[in-house]
């Protein structure tokens, strides 16, 4: 039987205050950037979905939950829902409908407190095998955009090098240099460099590619679905995104965050970030948001970067915000300044920090689950492998299968 995760007082710092602002957190803000903004921009451009209506819930939902929870806590899109409907060509109406489904179910986890039920009898080392399979993949992701052509850069090769690649391990150096320096972030000059290289090399912005105006998310701005959208999504979306959503945007976040904050992170539990998901995914619906959640990788990327404290929240919130109110769809060109390769790197380092948290397995049986789960993840999905790995373990709980 699992509790609820253990404070870890070696990393706790009760007296750090619950909101700091300097370079450090703004570093930290940005950390999660390579899992969000790809995924963001593709729904907005391809799938037809409203800029403002996108941007501004998604800085509304990191303020609100760095306010609440008061250390780093990341917000993401749901990665199961946001990939099938780029492949597939999903409509707003479908999209939204797939939140409204998501929040509703992701809320009676809480209200009823279930989510702490299944979170007690969710092994550890399932938890672990979600955090490994989640960390192999956003490193593989981050790989990925580091050496595939960017669209964005006029500049493709140099010397018959994709560019990419050079940006990207220019980017991999200059993290590893400033891992531990204290003075100057990792994050902020590989992002802020990025941008400046994309400047340099990208597709050069035109004076209608920026129009500052005031914006704001309109109610159902996509009408009110059908009964065939509600229930189209429910089988193709909804059900594959549910036990990746409790796996990893619940009892791995909540675990993963109190690794890393300790008894700073009190009001992380597993009611608290299932309603929190519920909350955001509802309103979402109504002023056509995406389907969003936290997550463990998104945990581990904040905090990699720099971020200890809710102001790292209250900074990529405010930044959203006021892209979504002043720029509008605008803000999709400013995006497109920072190169693919860049986001790679912020991926890759937040995967491996989330990955190395196995390594407080020490039982050879917990390592064979961890390690089974990735397996599983690489040839099928994360949801398929959090459900396999809940039966593997307990099945090798009792005294009679060695390994």
């Amino acid at each position: 039987m699992k509790e609820q995760p253990t404070l870890n007082t070696e990393q706790s710092k009760p007296t750090l205050p619950a909101f700091v602002f300097n370079r450090f957190e703004f570093a930290g803000a940005l950390g999660d950037l390579g899992t969000m903004l790809p995924l963001v921009i593709a729904l907005i451009i391809i799938n037809g979905m409203n800029a403002v209506n996108v941007l501004i819930p998604i800085g509304v939902f990191y303020l609100i939950s760095g306010l609440y929870f008061k250390v780093t806590c990341p917000v993401q899109p749901m990665k199961i829902i946001s990939a099938y409907a780029i492949a597939m060509g999903l409509t707003p109406l479908q999209i939204t409908s797939a939140s409204l489904w998501m929040g509703i179910f992701t809320l009676l986890l809480g209200i009823t407190g279930l989510i702490h039920l299944i979170g007690r009898y969710t092994p550890t080392s399932t938890v672990r095998g979600v955090q490994l399979a989640g960390g192999i993949l956003l490193m593989i992701k981050g790989v990925q955009f580091i050496i595939q052509p960017d669209p964005n850069l006029v500049v493709q090769a140099v010397a018959s090098i994709n560019v990419g690649i050079i940006i990207g391990i220019i980017g991999i150096v200059i993290t590893f240099i400033l891992l531990d320096n204290r003075k100057i972030p990792a994050a902020v000059i590989v992002v802020f460099g990025g941008i400046l290289a994309g400047l340099f090399m990208g597709k050069p912005l035109k004076a209608d590619d920026i129009q500052v105006g005031f914006y704001l998310p309109s109610f159902m701005p996509y009408g009110i679905p059908s009964w065939s959208d509600l229930l189209l999504i429910v089988p193709i979306v909804v059900l594959p995104q549910i036990p990746m959503t409790i796996g990893n945007a619940c009892i791995a976040q909540v675990d993963t965050t109190r690794q890393l904050f300790g008894n700073r992170a009190e009001k992380m539990s597993y009611r608290s970030i299932s309603n929190s998901q519920g909350i955001a995914n509802i309103l979402a619906f109504f002023f056509g948001g995406i389907p969003m959640c936290h997550g463990a990788g998104g945990a581990a990327a904040h905090y990699f970067f720099g971020a200890r404290t809710g102001g790292a929240n209250l900074m990529i919130g405010t930044i959203f915000v006021v892209l979504g109110v002043f720029f509008g769809k605008s803000a999709m060109a400013l995006f497109g300044l920072l190169p693919g390769a860049v986001l790679g790197v912020l991926l890759f380092f937040a995967g491996s920090q989330l990955a190395i948290m196995i390594q407080d397995l020490k039982d050879k049986k917990e390592i064979f689950v961890a390690v089974t789960m990735l397996g599983i993840t690489l040839a099928s999905n994360l949801a398929v492998a959090f459900i396999c790995g809940l039966i593997l373990a307990h099945a090798l709980k009792t005294q009679k299968i060695k390994l």
